[in-house]
């Protein structure tokens, strides 16, 4: 990575890193952001399966079972997400029970800034499981989850601890971010099962430059609506008074 992508990333990560930081501090802004985690985390389950089935079937088992215990840990992430919605007394609208038009169907079947940026030059054909090129998944996800584990362990820690369900959000979002850098650990580790450290560390440089241009994408995005963002939550039935998030 040359400097000027270096310092980009640095101002990059650290706008990214106050807006969130801001969100989940605030109590009205808080339930959106954990219902896009929730999406997000639970979303990735299905294309890491049909990784995992497509490494054993390569007979890369080592592979294939990294994937799996992957796709298992983003499960139990969208239930943490999901248990501190329940506590919030909201959940995920069910965007499949909605009537939509013809504007907002096309809207959803576009990607958006941020991953329309990082994935620039590919079709959407070009990454589902079946044809995804191995090295292009692995040094993507790769930026992704070690991103990801630094992000949440920055959310959690501007969380308070004196309210025991921000606690608990807490203790679930710096459990989610050890499994982050564990997933970012196996995915470094399957590149150089392939190809040299050099090339490695070429095809890390090529994402962290996309992961740049990406957020910057994205950080346009927020400033174009003017901080508004869609709500992807709903009031949800009243719950008992467990506030213990699965973090085990």
């Amino acid at each position: 990575m040359n400097f000027l992508t270096y310092l980009m990333h640095l101002a990059g990560s650290g706008v990214n890193a106050y807006y969130f930081a801001t969100q989940i501090r605030d109590s009205k802004t808080r339930p959106n952001v954990l219902a896009g985690f929730q999406l997000a985390e639970s979303g990735s389950v299905p294309f890491l399966s049909a990784l995992s089935d497509r490494a054993a079937a390569e007979d890369d088992t080592w592979l294939a079972q990294k994937l799996a215990k992957h796709a298992s840990d983003e499960t139990r992430h969208g239930q943490i997400f999901a248990h501190a919605l329940k506590q919030l007394n909201k959940q995920v609208i069910d965007f499949k029970s909605q009537p939509q038009t013809k504007s907002a169907s096309k809207s959803q079947q576009q990607r958006s800034p941020f991953f329309a940026a990082y994935f620039e030059g590919y079709a959407q054909e070009q990454l589902k499981p079946a044809a995804i090129n191995w090295d292009v998944f692995m040094a993507s996800t790769y930026i992704l989850e070690l991103d990801a584990s630094k992000d949440f362990t920055r959310m959690a820690n501007v969380l308070p601890d004196d309210e025991p369900t921000s606690r608990n959000l807490k203790l679930g979002m710096l459990s989610i971010a050890q499994d982050e850098t564990s997933h970012a650990a196996y995915l470094y580790e399957a590149m150089l099962r392939r190809m040299s450290a050099t090339q490695v560390q070429v095809l890390v440089d090529e994402w962290r430059t996309r992961k740049v241009n990406a957020t910057f994408a994205m950080i346009g995005g927020i400033l174009q609506r003017n901080g508004e963002t869609r709500s992807l939550v709903q009031d949800g039935a009243p719950t008992e008074n467990d506030s213990e998030l699965m973090v085990a």
